[in-house]
C-alpha cells in the first residue's frame, strides 16, 4: 500500500499543465511506436478504439463519482 500513497502523493503535486504535457508525451511515443513499427497500421481501428475506452473507464468512474473511489 505503500507504493500507492507515494504515487498519489506524486500526483497531487502536479497542475493540469503537468497533466497535458504527460498527455501529449503519451501520443508522441505512440507516433514513435508507429514510425518504428510500421505493422501497426494495418490493425483494425476499432481495436483502439476499444483499448482506449477500457483504460478510460475507472478514471471516468473516478472523476465523475460521488465518493471518489470505485
Amino acid at each position: 500500500m505503500a507504493f500507492f500513497q507515494w504515487a498519489n502523493s506524486c500526483v497531487k503535486k502536479l497542475n493540469w499543465i503537468d497533466v497535458k504535457l504527460t498527455a501529449l508525451a503519451s501520443m508522441l511515443i505512440g507516433i514513435i511506436l508507429v514510425k518504428l513499427i510500421p505493422g501497426i497500421l494495418k490493425i483494425n481501428i476499432w481495436w483502439f478504439v476499444i483499448i482506449a475506452v477500457l483504460c478510460l473507464v475507472r478514471v471516468y468512474c473516478v472523476a465523475f463519482s460521488k465518493k471518489g473511489v470505485v
